[in-house]
């Protein structure tokens, strides 16, 4: 299946794929060869002496991630054995990188996670994979080659993330492969807290978990303190208080907070028209060129094990019980207010 949502001329677009591959093998070594020369240069960025040696890398991840360990050596295996690559994978003190994106736990009869993810579009590795690398299936938006900024496992747990709004880099691993782990070993919201509590982050970012009972909360973490635990639904790029102020003032992170909270404590705002308001301003950025520009949206609903990645104008079902390849090109901007798609804002699973 592959298909062109192009909207109106003029508009940048982006080509999303969804991969299905239970144990890793030609197609993620397909997607490691696409992306390598790219992932290589970031990583090398700094100079390699600033990257920490393979076994660093190694001995970290048996310590705070085992259960990756016969992933991870799959993966170096697929990558060829090479040094670099196997520094890399580790995911142990990459260098720093910065992002936008909101988030927010619709807690209603049937609960669900959406969120935005705002970036450079030229950096969005645009693979949503299927897989069931250690047995439990697990759909979700990749990044880092086996990383997740957001993505759901069958037990209904949900996750997603959004830069914290700190400048400080520390100890830790990039926030992707935390997250992958996540949905890699917990059932349920309160052992993703405890993870996440746990597993050391080099960055500053809001992690907001909800699983199949309805329990979420948002876990605000940092290379240089103790994680934060908030019974809250919505996350920008803050934590509790702005602490980066031009990348406040940049990204409207306060402004955007206050909008999620308003529409959901209003008492007649029904799930779809807050779907919807992820495509429109102020929550849906077009500075692409500044790395702040909306990229996907995404909506998770644990109880169906489903998922929606919507656009302007478009949108894409997916399930972990049926999942279907493909590969779309979908239009980047802001829509014109005829320009979405009728039914795309339905936030019934339909599956």
């Amino acid at each position: 299946m592959n298909r062109t949502h192009a909207g109106p001329p003029g508009r940048s677009q982006l080509t999303v794929r969804a991969v299905s591959e239970r144990r890793a093998g030609a197609k993620w070594q397909g997607l490691l060869e696409h992306h390598w020369e790219a992932y290589r240069r970031w990583y090398l960025s700094d100079g390699d002496a600033a990257r920490p040696s393979y076994l660093e890398g190694r001995r970290q991840l048996e310590r705070y991630m085992p259960e990756l360990c016969g992933t991870y050596e799959r993966l170096c295996e697929l990558a060829g054995g090479g040094d670099v690559a196997a520094r890399l994978l580790s995911l142990y003190r990459p260098p720093a990188y910065v992002s936008g994106c909101s988030q927010a736990v619709w807690p209603g009869e049937l609960p669900f996670l959406v969120r935005n993810y705002d970036y450079s579009p030229a950096l969005l590795e645009g693979t949503i994979l299927h897989s069931a690398w250690r047995g439990r299936r697990v759909l979700a938006m990749i990044d880092c080659l086996w990383g997740v900024v957001d993505g759901i496992n069958e037990k209904g747990l949900a996750v997603s993330l959004t830069f914290g709004g700190r400048e400080v880099v520390g100890d830790g691993f990039g926030m992707p492969l935390i997250l992958r782990y996540v949905l890699e070993v917990c059932d349920t919201t309160s052992e993703a807290v405890e993870v996440l509590r746990r597993v050391p982050s080099h960055m500053s970012y809001n992690v907001t978990v909800l699983d199949a009972s309805g329990q979420f909360r948002t876990v605000f973490v940092a290379p240089d303190r103790a994680a934060v635990v908030r019974q809250i639904p919505v996350t920008t790029n803050h934590q509790g208080r702005v602490e980066w102020q031009r990348h406040a003032r940049a990204t409207a992170t306060l402004e955007r907070e206050r909008f999620l909270n308003f529409r959901l404590a209003d008492s007649d705002e029904q799930p779809d028209d807050f779907v919807a308001a992820f495509l429109r301003a102020p929550l849906y950025n077009t500075d692409y060129a500044r790395g702040f520009g909306t990229l996907y949206t995404a909506v998770y609903w644990p109880q169906t094990l489903t998922a929606r990645y919507l656009w302007p104008g478009f949108a894409w079902n997916l399930s972990i019980e049926h999942f279907r390849e493909g590969t779309h090109t979908v239009a980047l901007g802001m829509p014109a207010a005829d320009t979405v798609a009728p039914g795309t804002m339905d936030t019934t699973p339909g599956f």
